[in-house]
Formats: structure tokens, sequence, C-alpha cells
């Protein structure tokens, strides 16, 4: 009982004041953690690969004043435990939709980021039919994923041995400017480091954070499945992404006609570089304030 109340005092501490209410639903068999709030138009967030939803914590007030959130610990992440293995492609599209029937009145806007993106770009080809709009945040699967040399030693050194300092190194690389960012959460930035590390050190963490993009991170999505995809699609970006670079996001939005907004002063994660940019972007979006 003492371990698991050490493990669940980071992720109370990064909630404790946030406009949401979190529960555990089935979804295709898994037991998904899930955090809730507000009323509106549904929306469906989906965090990256060694991440989880409160990672949204920048944001969620926000949009909760104005949509019907629904932020989930993607399987193999964060509360959403899988046992017997990393789940299939099919398998993880199958949990969305499940997920999706299980919190939405109405098709949601997906709002995807990093391999996030990727999912939910999959999941639309499949089922247009049960998605209002796209939102991809940095998305891979638009390229192969070639990061550049800075991020992707960070990156290996995290996945080979998450802690404080690793964590730290991969995240100067995530982020335009880590300093900015670790002030601004203050208190919370700690919690959300010392829960982020106990998922990744977690039996199954690393190998559901590999399976992810596995699935969907590292190939680039072909272009027949893409083409199905009739919603509208909107790219947001940072414009120091060094993990995927902006020129991949301009080459979409020239070949798809996708409207694309740049974020300054962010990298791969606009949400935590600059949250009231990301969340008038995200507004303006999903208000139809653009095709």
């Amino acid at each position: 009982m003492a371990r698991e109340m050490l493990v669940g005092a980071p992720r109370e501490r990064l909630l404790a004041g946030m406009p949401v209410t979190e529960r555990t639903i089935e979804a295709a068999g898994i037991p998904t953690a899930v955090l809730e709030g507000g009323s509106g138009e549904p929306l469906v967030l989906l965090h990256g690969p060694g991440e989880h939803a409160v990672k949204w914590v920048g944001v969620l007030p926000g949009l909760v004043s104005t949509h019907s959130v629904v932020a989930p610990d993607l399987p193999g992440h964060g509360a959403t435990s899988v046992t017997g293995g990393p789940l299939t492609a099919e398998e993880m599209l199958d949990w969305l939709d499940a997920l999706i029937g299980a919190t939405c009145a109405s098709p949601p806007a997906l709002v995807g980021q990093i391999a996030g993106g990727a999912m939910a770009m999959h999941y639309a080809a499949l089922h247009g039919d049960r998605v209002a709009r796209l939102v991809l945040v940095d998305t891979l699967g638009l390229a192969p994923f070639q990061p550049a040399p800075e991020f992707a030693a960070a990156l290996t050194e995290y996945l080979a041995a998450p802690d404080a300092g690793t964590f730290d190194r991969l995240w100067r690389r995530c982020a335009y400017d880590f300093e900015r960012v670790r002030a601004r959460m203050g208190e919370r930035w700690e919690s959300l480091e010392a829960y982020t590390l106990e998922r990744m050190r977690a039996p199954g963490g690393r190998e559901a954070v590999g399976a992810l993009m596995e699935q969907f991170g590292f190939p680039p999505i072909p272009a027949d499945v893409i083409a199905r995809i009739a919603v509208p699609v909107t790219l947001i970006w940072g414009r120091h992404d060094l993990a995927t670079p902006l020129a991949v996001a301009e080459a979409a939005s020239a070949r798809y006609g996708w409207p694309l907004h740049v974020v300054e002063d962010a990298a791969d994660d606009p949400s935590m570089d600059q949250p009231e940019r990301f969340l008038e972007l995200l507004r303006r979006v999903l208000g139809g304030g653009e095709p």
C-alpha cells in the first residue's frame, strides 16, 4: 500500500486543482485511465510516447472552458496498464475506437501530438465518420523519423537509463526554452518529472514506448492511407522542433492543403513551451475560424 501511495502522489499533485475528474473505463478490454472535464463539443487529446494524459495540465483549464475534454493515458502509459505485452497497431486503433465510443456523445475532434498524431491519422483513415476533425501537433508519420543528431543522442540516453539527469537533458531538446518551461510549472515540474520517470521505469514502460514508436512513429504513413482521411486536418508545429523539423510540416501542408500554424519559440511540444499561444490556435481551429 505504501508503494502505491508513493507512485500515485506525483500524479495527484499534478492534478490538484485541475478542473477535471479521473476515472477508469474499459476500452477494448483495457482498463484505461481517463481525465474528463468541461462541456460542449467533444475533444480527445492523444499524448506522445513516454508521456501520459497529465502532461496536458498547462492547457486543460483553458480547453474545458469551451469543450468536453477527454484525455486518456495511452495503453502501457501512465495509469493504463497492459498485460500480455505491447499491443499491435490494430489493437491500438480498436482501443481508440472503443474509448471514443465510451466517452463521446458525438464525433470528437482528435488532437494528437507526436505518435498520438500518427495514431489519430490512421484512425481517421479507417473511421472518418467517427471523427469531426484532426489537429496534428508536431506529429510523426508524415516522413521517416530522422531527428536531429543531438535530439537522437538525448533520446537514446534517456531510453537506456531513465533518470532525472537523462530526463532533463532530453527535455532541453524537446523544449525551446527548458528553463522557462520549468519555471512556469514551478512545483508541478518536479511532480511531472517524478511521475514520468516512475512510469518509464515500471515493468513494461519502455516496451510500451518502443511499441508505440514501432507502430506509429518510425515509418511514414502510406500515401493511400492519408488519401482516405476525409475530415478537416490542421497542423500546429513548433518552429524549432528537433524531432520532426518544420520542413516536414511545410511539405505536408503544401501537398495535402492542410493549414499550418507555426508556434514561435517552441520545439516539439508547443503546449508546454507556449501554452497560451497553443490554446489560442487550437480554439481558433476548433471554433471554425479556419477550414
